[in-house]
């Protein structure tokens, strides 16, 4: 899998943008102004961030030493995972999973705006 194909994949989702707020090489996806992906451009093994459910982040972690509490965020709520050796259909569950959570966490009428594009 490469930074295409998930940055593809995030942009097919309803009121999605791409930024890049802290330098060139960190693409941040968000969803309103909520950050729900970031990803390390210039890193290999290729590597995101996402936002996972706790209890999830802990299965996650446990599971794959790809994944791991993300660096510089919430590690309870943020896991880094280095996709090398994941499953494509883990990787866009975890960030179908950090859109929702973030796209849940905005006002109604910034869902309802996104949700009549």
């Amino acid at each position: 899998m490469d930074a295409n194909e998930i940055l593809d994949y995030c942009l097919a989702k309803k009121g999605v943008t791409e930024t890049f707020p802290f330098d060139n090489e960190t693409l941040v996806m968000k969803v309103g102004t909520k950050m729900f992906l970031l990803m390390a451009l210039e890193k290999q093994p290729l590597g995101i961030n996402v936002k996972t459910d706790p209890e999830w982040s802990a299965e996650l972690r446990e599971q794959y030493p790809q994944i791991t509490g993300a660096y510089h965020m919430n590690k309870t709520h943020w896991n880094s995972v280095s996709v090398d050796g994941l499953k494509r259909d883990l990787i866009f569950k975890m960030i179908d999973q950090s859109y929702e959570l973030v796209f849940n966490s905005l006002t109604k009428k910034d869902q309802s705006t996104i949700n009549n594009l």
